[in-house]
Order: structure tokens, then C-alpha cells, then sequence
């Protein structure tokens, strides 16, 4: 029961003193170091809202990288400087609710709308027409229908680990009450009235986000949750602590991606699951809609997001509604935190699609 738990997880799919001082127009715009060379930080408008953006590269196409939960820009680092140095100007900003980007209170200003509007806003801020839209677990969700609501906006979509295969036909919160009823399931705690769930998260960030960033073969410890009903435990106790970091985590990466939360909370994160619902019933519209755009997809062979599905069984349901899928890579022995578990893997697989289809610097 444990393991279906920690599968299911993933089946889908630092706000600090300074940052309440104004800042002159010099200073928004300024270049900020970030902990990874060739990488800078600048604040800018996008949406309504102040937005974070790490960049690097002022010249040639625009790849603009949207992340997970519980995730950060920084887990783009290995793409940033490889395509900057390849040429590309790159974006990975911190998503609404999340590092150093505005965080608003009200869990509706956190809809699909919102989000995909906030990618067209960036976009904006550089003065740029059009970009690659690529995005990674929430990022994908984003990244989907962006391309989706806005196909004038983005030339072709890099979709990693959460597949799209069109608007269900029955809200999706449905079907998990249903079938979880008292047990637990990670989005329905997310959705728990009270924040429950961010006060948890908030409370011990490095053992949330220690536990969520491993491979699948790195060692835990026994959970101290075994028993499925929701009312033995929250979500930590469910998910073994681990013994050690896997090769592709440092101890300064996992230091900087903590820190982040430490800053931010994670309240704006929870609260895109929170309009599961909400995105279901704004976005009827597209109900018969298809992806246009050339559309890559990119998981490790072991993401239980993609939960065993093969390569054909992916491209079967995605070509039902993406008119120009161009291909589905499933990395061997690699989980879901593919960009960063397979950094050098991601990278060339991207880098051929955009030279396949003439997006190049």
C-alpha cells in the first residue's frame, strides 16, 4: 500500500526583508548573480504580477522553462547554460506562488488562466513574439495548455513527464473522491480546507523536499505512516527519509531548492492543485481542441507519473490530440526528475528536435 502511495504521488501528474523595499526602475532591472555562473536574476512585470525570471543568452530563439512542484528555476540550471552557450536566450522564472515572484492570497488567481497568461506576460516583458515552451511536472500542465490557449505565442512545446491526452470529460476530483474516499491521496490533502498541507510542508521544507528528490532505487528508511486512511498522518511520515542523496543532488543543490521554500512557504505552490476543479470547469472551450505546434515529450522509463505506460501507448493518446507530435523519449533507469537526473540525455534530445525543426540560433 505504501509503494501504490508513492506512485500514485506522482500519477498525473524566499520572500526576504529586501524584497517588501521599493526598488528604482534601475533596480528592477539590474542583473542579479544567481548561484549558477552565466545565470542572471531580474524582476519584471508579467501579468499583473512581479515575476522573478533566471536568463541567460540576449540573442536567439526563446526558450522559456516552466517548473514544478515542489520545485524551483533552478532545477533548469543544466538547461540554462547549456542552450544559452548553444546560442538561445533562456527564461526560467520562478512560478507564481513560488521563490521570489509574487505570491497573491486569493487560491483562484491561481488557475490555469492565470498561469498561462503569466508565460504570455513574460514573453511581453522581453519584448518577444514567440518561444519554445517547455515545462516539467506542474510546468508541463502549464506548458500544455499555454501552447494550447495561446498558439500564436509559442513555435513548439517540450512536455517532460506529465503527458497530456485531452480535457477529461468528467472533472478529475471526482473520480480521486471516489476512489481514495477516507484514504489519503496527495492532491485531495491539498485541498483540505485550512492548509493543512503548506502548514506541514512549512514546518520541516527539508523533509518534504528530501524525500520527493530521489531516484527510484535510492534507499529510504521505513516510513513512520503505514496506515492508507487520512487520518493516520499527513504526507512526510508516508514517504521514507533517505539515506543519502543521489548522484545527481549535491548537498548545495538540495541546500539552495530548501532554502527557496524556506522563504517563499509553500502555500503558493498547493494552491495550483487546489483549482483542479476550477480548471476543469474554465476550460470547457477546449474541450475539442488540439495542439498544433510541434510537441516533443521527454520522462525517465521509471516516472510513476507515466505509471508504466510504453512509448507507443504515450504516443497514442498524445497524437490524438496534438497534430505534430514529433516524438516520445522515455530515458532507461531514469525517474521523474528527468532534466536534472539526466541533464546531458535531455539536453541532446532537445537540441535535435529544435534542429528538426529549423529553431535554431
Amino acid at each position: 500500500m505504501l509503494e501504490l502511495h508513492r506512485r500514485i504521488y506522482f500519477v498525473l501528474i524566499l520572500f526576504t526583508s529586501i524584497w517588501f523595499l521599493p526598488l528604482s526602475h534601475s533596480q528592477e532591472e539590474s542583473m542579479i548573480a544567481t548561484p549558477v555562473d552565466g545565470v542572471n536574476f531580474r524582476f519584471i512585470e508579467a501579468n499583473g504580477i512581479r515575476m522573478r525570471i533566471a536568463e541567460a543568452g540576449d540573442s536567439g530563439p526563446l526558450i522559456l522553462f516552466a517548473h514544478g512542484w515542489p520545485e524551483s528555476w533552478y532545477n533548469w540550471r543544466h538547461q540554462l547554460i547549456y542552450f544559452a552557450n548553444a546560442g538561445y536566450r533562456v527564461v526560467a522564472p520562478d512560478m507564481r506562488g513560488y521563490g521570489k515572484t509574487e505570491a497573491p492570497d486569493d487560491v483562484d488567481e491561481y488557475d490555469i488562466r492565470k498561469l498561462t497568461d503569466d508565460m504570455v506576460g513574460v514573453l511581453d516583458a522581453l519584448n518577444e513574439d514567440t518561444a519554445v515552451m517547455v515545462g516539467h511536472d506542474w510546468g508541463a500542465i502549464v506548458a500544455w495548455n499555454a501552447v494550447l490557449i495561446h498558439p500564436d505565442r509559442f513555435s513548439a512545446l517540450v512536455a517532460m513527464s506529465v503527458p497530456y491526452a485531452g480535457r477529461p470529460p468528467v472533472s478529475p476530483m471526482v473520480g480521486w473522491r471516489n476512489t481514495f474516499n477516507d484514504n489519503f491521496f496527495y492532491i485531495l490533502y491539498h485541498n483540505e480546507v485550512g492548509g493543512v498541507a503548506e502548514s506541514e510542508y512549512d514546518s520541516d521544507p527539508l523533509g518534504i523536499i528530501s524525500r520527493l528528490y530521489l531516484s527510484p532505487q535510492s534507499p529510504r528508511q521505513a516510513p513512520t505512516v503505514t496506515d492508507p486512511a487520512r487520518s493516520a498522518g499527513g504526507f512526510i511520515g508516508r514517504l521514507g527519509a533517505p539515506t543519502g542523496l543521489p548522484g545527481w543532488l549535491t548537498q548545495t543543490d538540495l541546500d539552495y531548492v530548501v532554502s527557496e521554500f524556506e522563504s517563499s512557504g509553500f502555500r503558493g505552490g498547493v494552491n495550483y492543485y487546489r483549482n483542479f476543479q476550477r480548471n476543469w470547469e474554465i476550460t470547457e472551450n477546449l474541450s475539442n481542441a488540439k495542439i498544433e505546434a510541434a510537441t516533443l515529450f521527454v520522462a525517465g522509463e521509471q516516472d510513476v507519473v507515466i505509471a508504466g505506460a510504453t512509448q507507443e501507448q504515450l504516443a497514442g493518446s498524445m497524437g490524438r490530440v496534438v497534430d505534430d507530435l514529433r516524438g516520445v523519449v522515455l530515458l532507461p533507469d531514469i525517474g521523474h526528475w528527468v532534466q536534472q537526473e539526466a541533464p546531458d540525455e535531455v539536453n541532446q534530445i532537445m537540441s535535435d528536435f529544435l534542429t528538426e525543426i529549423n529553431i535554431v540560433p
